[in-house]
């Protein structure tokens, strides 16, 4: 019997969605039909749940495409940029090409706010990360001397940190093949975020790690230890950004959750427990984040922006594990996700906040091999329209592909 049709059965028999159109159970897959958008023998994901991977029109589905798993990138390996229609048999076209990339978030690809043909994406040009915006109407590329990581809502500007120190402190998320000048000073002053001008080009340094670093409650973990930024992420209205601040302890990270202004003042200290993870943006002035409290334990918790305010815990004994969070529907949902269970099953939901409903779309594999700064989290996005899903999961025939939820049928 061939290895395919013995994987194929045998997933049958576990009842596992594996991106060929099987849900966990046959009312899921009634509910929310699932279709692989991206096939074999090339590897496709897209990375980060925060992104705009779908164009305004629900119709373009961004994705990377890459000819090799399970290893870190090479600085020679370069992965294609493309797009998926939606409305043309899901028809794949190569956009460009990266050598500025990661596992965990790509090379940052995504949608220009307000844009319903530009795409942004980081690369690597004299030995300097830079970014491209490609106009997928014109064909025409510009590139922008800087990476960038968060674009405001207004798509005019962008933050980004320094991927030479993340490739050093987090290997999956920073790029191999620019090394860091700083890599042996633990609080640098010359390493941090900037802003960046996507109309100009300009980049300016706004916020440094050691300022950072220096500000607050110093906890004893700090000492002694390097210190980098990770995860940076605009309000609704562009008003501000929030980031985290992270340091090595031992084998694992403490973090706080920091906000700003776009010009780098008003700097808010607004979760400093050294526990912070996911977290998305819930309107200009609050922020769902996993995180700790002394007395209700680990949760996602909503916090206000102005400095340890913590407003309630969202989804309690319901939302039990950290994911990938976004809010869907004008705020009545949290679409979310776990990470592999002990049969490595992977659960994208949706969390219905008036019902305190959760709405499983299905369980998908990630086999063993999917671990690390490899490991195939499903970082499930939505459609503008809200009747799509589309995650990155490993299928037992082609590794990792996007796969596209239907979720229209969530009221029925």
């Amino acid at each position: 019997m061939p290895e395919e049709t013995m994987n194929r059965r045998r997933l049958l028999a576990a009842a596992v969605g594996t991106g060929t159109g099987l849900n966990s159970t046959a009312r899921a897959q009634e509910r929310f039909p699932i279709r692989r958008l991206t096939q074999g023998p090339a590897h496709h994901w897209f990375g980060y749940y925060d992104k705009l991977q779908f164009d305004p029109t629900s119709r373009y589905v961004l994705g990377m495409e890459v000819g090799f798993e399970h290893r870190s990138p090479k600085p020679e390996d370069s992965i294609r940029i493309g797009r998926v229609d939606l409305q043309s048999k899901d028809r794949w076209e190569t956009l460009g090409q990266s050598r500025a990339w990661c596992w965990q978030q790509g090379c940052m690809l995504q949608w220009i706010p307000r844009s319903s043909t530009r795409v942004i994406w980081n690369d690597r040009e004299d030995g300097q990360y830079v970014s491209r915006i490609l106009d997928t109407r014109t064909g025409k590329t510009r590139t922008i001397g800087s990476a960038i990581y968060a674009l405001s809502p207004d798509g005019r500007s962008a933050v980004t940190t320094d991927f030479r120190r993340l490739a050093d402190t987090r290997p999956g998320y920073g790029y191999n093949g620019v090394p860091d000048p700083y890599r042996d000073e633990l609080r640098p002053d010359r390493s941090g975020i900037w802003r960046v001008d996507l109309e100009t080009g300009k980049s300016e340094l706004i916020l440094t790690v050691r300022q950072i670093a220096s500000l607050g409650p110093q906890l004893p973990s700090m000492d002694g230890v390097k210190h980098w930024f990770n995860h940076l992420l605009f309000n609704p209205d562009g008003s501000r950004f929030v980031f985290l601040h992270r340091w090595q302890v031992g084998r694992s990270r403490e973090t706080r959750m920091v906000t700003a202004a776009p010009d780098g003042t008003d700097i808010r200290m607004v979760d400093y427990n050294g526990l912070t993870s996911h977290f998305i943006w819930r309107d200009r002035n609050h922020i769902l984040a996993w995180s700790g409290h002394p007395s209700q334990g680990k949760a996602f918790y909503l916090f206000e922006d102005g400095g340890m305010k913590t407003v309630e815990a969202v989804g309690k004994g319901v939302m039990t594990d950290d994911g990938h969070c976004t809010y869907l529907a004008g705020g009545r949902f949290v679409l979310c996700d776990t990470y592999p269970d002990s049969r490595r099953m992977q659960k994208p939901y949706l969390y219905e906040l008036k019902t305190r409903r959760r709405i499983e779309l299905g369980e998908f594999l990630s086999p063993a091999e999917y671990t690390g700064e490899w490991r195939c989290d499903t970082h499930p996005r939505s459609s503008p329209d809200g009747k799509y899903v589309v995650i990155d999961s490993p299928t037992a025939d082609a590794g990792r592909q996007l796969h596209l939820i239907d979720v229209s049928g969530v009221n029925r």
